[in-house]
């Protein structure tokens, strides 16, 4: 739920009062810790489908299928958390939400079918014009 222009307003008060306050501080709650946690959990996402793939093989060499499949799961499973863990990484030079930056207004979420509906309707408008 977003907030309301108030609630942003009352927040960025906050957080400048807590960077005039403790800069230090503030800084360190900035995100840094964030990235660097992404990161480990990137990299240990990587180690895990390494391990799946000896699995897999290690299955495939002794003939022990469900030591194959626990392998691929293991691998799967890794595979989904480091690509979910890079995409919710901020980006190098990026500033994280909290750091005081302008926020956008957030938007409510639509579903599919209304995004299909709008665009259905967008390229009917252009079609009449």
């Amino acid at each position: 739920m977003p907030l309301s222009e108030h609630e942003q307003r009352m927040l960025e008060q906050m957080e400048r009062a807590l960077y005039a306050e403790d800069p230090k501080f503030a800084s360190a709650l900035e995100g840094s810790g964030l990235r660097t946690y992404t990161r480990r959990r990137v990299y240990q996402a990587v180690a895990g489908f390494l391990v799946g793939i000896a699995l897999l093989m290690a299955g495939m060499v002794a003939q022990l299928i469900w030591v194959s499949v626990v392998g691929f799961l293991v691998m799967l499973g890794c595979a989904v958390l480091a690509v979910t863990g890079w995409r919710k990484g901020p980006k190098p030079g990026e500033q994280p939400a909290g750091a005081g930056a302008v926020r956008r207004q957030a938007r409510p979420k639509r579903s599919m079918m209304d995004r299909i509906e709008e665009r259905w309707q967008r390229r009917r408008d252009e079609q009449g014009q």
